[in-house]
């Protein structure tokens, strides 16, 4: 069986065509070149192992650019994505948990300080300083305004020169628990002993609250706040004198715990240089830095009296707070 030539038995004579004519497809024909790779997926996925978050960006831009395009990478671009998004969110996860760990190592060194500050026995613990009289004692007391606004009318000390003789000037407090006599400590802390006097003067402790009480490590009664919430005060502000005034201001013994012995008078503060009307009655020896000036202390009378107070307690049965039984300031004097 013979099978007929195509195109009816046509067939071309292809010596007939011109030299040169091409015939069938040229050798070589170029095939429709691949489409190109997409550079910011490239880039996104590399990116999101050296810098996570740049990686994220680079992915949305290339995803963004493909869909326009028509170039090759979206499989790079989606995962520069993910690995991006993951990495972040690990390295995200690290510095919380390093901040975390640092504020609790943090709060731990700040409570073993504070513990080794207070809860040492006052036996093992250095006294107060002895005394020694700084060059400027009295010269120049200072009782600048503060920004806030006395709680009870106030007049502030007179200024200046303060005398320190006599060396102790008698003082009395009369409360509705009893009387506390005071022996005052002109000698060693003339401004805070002037400031005592001038607030007594005026009446400015009289039928205010003493507003707290501690039966702890730290034996005291505070008094002095006519707002009775331990944070009013005259609406002025002095200088921290003995026994601040026998270190140097560098010197890391003044964060170390003294012995403020039984009897003490000495001034509350917020911090240096922050003394106001606000004072605290010692009735037991108890730890603290030597950042409080010790300007008097109790008569034997005035030990009864304390004792007395504090072993009624505090109010909301801890160790800290308001008197269980309220201590009213009626009169303090100073002879």
């Amino acid at each position: 069986m013979t099978v007929p030539p195509p195109y009816d038995g046509y067939q071309p004579d292809y010596a007939s065509y011109p030299p040169g004519y091409p015939v069938g497809y040229p050798a070589g024909y170029p095939y429709p070149p691949p489409a190109r790779t997409n550079g910011m997926a490239i880039a996104s996925l590399v990116c999101a192992f050296l810098f996570a978050p740049l990686g994220v960006v680079f992915g949305h831009i290339s995803l963004s650019q493909i869909k326009r395009s028509g170039e090759q990478g979206r499989g790079m671009a989606i995962a520069g994505l993910i690995i991006g998004y993951m990495l972040t969110a690990l390295s995200v996860l690290l510095v919380v948990l390093a901040v975390l760990f640092t504020m609790a190592v943090v709060t731990s060194v700040d409570d073993l300080q504070r513990q080794d500050r207070y809860s040492a026995s006052p036996g093992s613990a250095e006294p107060l300083p002895a005394f020694a009289p700084p060059q400027n004692l009295g010269a120049n007391c200072q009782y600048p305004a503060t920004t806030e606004a006395a709680v009870k009318p106030a007049k502030p000390p007179r200024t200046g020169t303060v005398p320190t003789d006599p060396a102790t000037v008698s003082a009395g407090i009369v409360t509705n628990r009893g009387s506390i006599g005071l022996k005052l400590a002109n000698a060693k802390a003339p401004c805070t002993v002037n400031n005592f006097a001038s607030l007594a003067e005026q009446g400015f402790f009289d039928g205010t609250q003493c507003h707290r009480l501690t039966t702890g490590d730290l034996s005291m009664l505070q008094c002095g706040d006519p707002s009775g919430t331990g944070t009013g005060g005259p609406g002025y502000r002095f200088p921290n004198e003995y026994p601040t005034n026998q270190y140097r201001l560098s010197d890391p013994a003044v964060q170390r715990p003294v012995v403020y012995p039984r009897g003490t008078v000495a001034m509350a503060n917020a911090g240096s240089g922050t003394n106001g009307s606000q004072f605290f009655l010692v009735y037991e020896d108890s730890l603290l830095p030597p950042t409080y000036t010790v300007f008097g202390t109790v008569d034997n009378t005035g030990l009864d009296t304390l004792d007395a107070i504090a072993a009624d307690g505090v109010a909301d049965g801890s160790n800290d707070g308001k008197p269980a039984t309220p201590v009213t300031i009626k009169s303090a004097s100073v002879d």
